[in-house]
């Protein structure tokens, strides 16, 4: 499995292992978390994606559960969190409304009770969840290179930004913005030409896409024409549909890192198939057509 690079002591597996629904599992022992986690590992995907909301502030505590019980498996992992959400559940279910709060002490807090759920010393990647409106970047910035100074948190990032609040951000740190987790697939293809791709390539920052499968939707028949042309792709290489769809993603030379969500070992187990499909430019330009409705202008 391809690695890559965030900092220069600090690599990432080319495919991550996406966390939100993992409290959706009807099987949520830390057994079944960790073998989960071992069938990734099989494959040399060692990057865990996770945020302090998944789960309605859950999935954190049961990854930590499966940790706890599995002594060593944390030191073959990169993890990755966010926050700044706050929603009216779980241990902020005394919110009024959902908001998001960058401030330092929500951004502390936040990152001490993420790194008590999941039972460890340091967060590998934490990812500021979305732009907040009201955020003060003299005040987020600081408190995010005081997170790494002390060692709780190894990088920094972002998660939704468009260009302008990243480098608004970045303008008051000290330490590099390290990606922008963004929505990227075949049913998301704005930041391919509205420049929010551009900018990371241009500052060689590595793009991660969330939901690279549309959520499901792209196996839903919705779009017959692109689903048939990803199985006819999958069947020439030997692979299913969602590997010929994440394929699109890694054959882009931003080094985009697809963050793959699901909880059957079956799927996990193939997660990887996806780095057998060689994609030529034609192929991806008629996957990209049919996604977008429309010959390329």
């Amino acid at each position: 499995m391809q690695r890559v690079n965030l900092t220069p002591d600090l690599t990432f597996s080319r495919l991550v292992y996406g966390m939100w629904r993992i409290g959706d599992d009807a099987d949520t022992s830390p057994k079944h978390v960790q073998a989960k986690i071992e069938a990734c590992l099989a494959q040399g995907i060692t990057t865990m994606d996770q945020a302090d909301i998944y789960g309605g502030y859950t999935a954190e505590a049961i990854l930590g559960n499966a940790l706890k019980a599995a002594p060593g498996l944390r030191d073959k992992l990169e993890i990755v969190t966010k926050c700044d959400i706050v929603a009216p559940v779980g241990r902020h279910s005394a919110a009024r409304v959902k908001y998001y709060d960058t401030s330092a002490a929500h951004i502390t807090a936040s990152v001490e009770a993420s790194l008590t759920d999941m039972g460890t010393d340091h967060v590998d990647l934490l990812l500021i969840h979305r732009p907040d409106p009201l955020i003060d970047p003299d005040e987020t910035g600081p408190a995010l290179d005081a997170l790494v100074a002390s060692g709780k948190v190894r990088a920094v990032g972002v998660s939704n930004f468009r260009p302008w609040d990243f480098s608004l951000l970045q303008s008051s740190m000290e330490n590099n913005l390290v990606t922008n987790q963004i929505e990227m697939s075949l049913l998301a293809t704005d930041s391919f030409v509205n420049g929010d791709l551009a900018y990371l390539q241009e500052r060689m920052v590595p793009p991660m896409a969330w939901s690279p499968l549309g959520g499901g939707r792209l196996l839903d028949g919705s779009k017959p024409e692109l689903l048939a042309a990803l199985k006819r792709i999958g069947a020439e290489h030997g692979v299913d549909e969602t590997a010929v769809a994440t394929a699109w993603l890694l054959r882009h030379p931003a080094t985009i890192l697809p963050v793959m969500g699901t909880n059957s070992l079956d799927r996990i187990t193939k997660i990887a198939d996806a780095t057998k499909v060689e994609m030529d430019r034609q192929t991806w330009f008629e996957l990209y057509t049919l996604a977008i409705g429309r010959e390329v202008a």
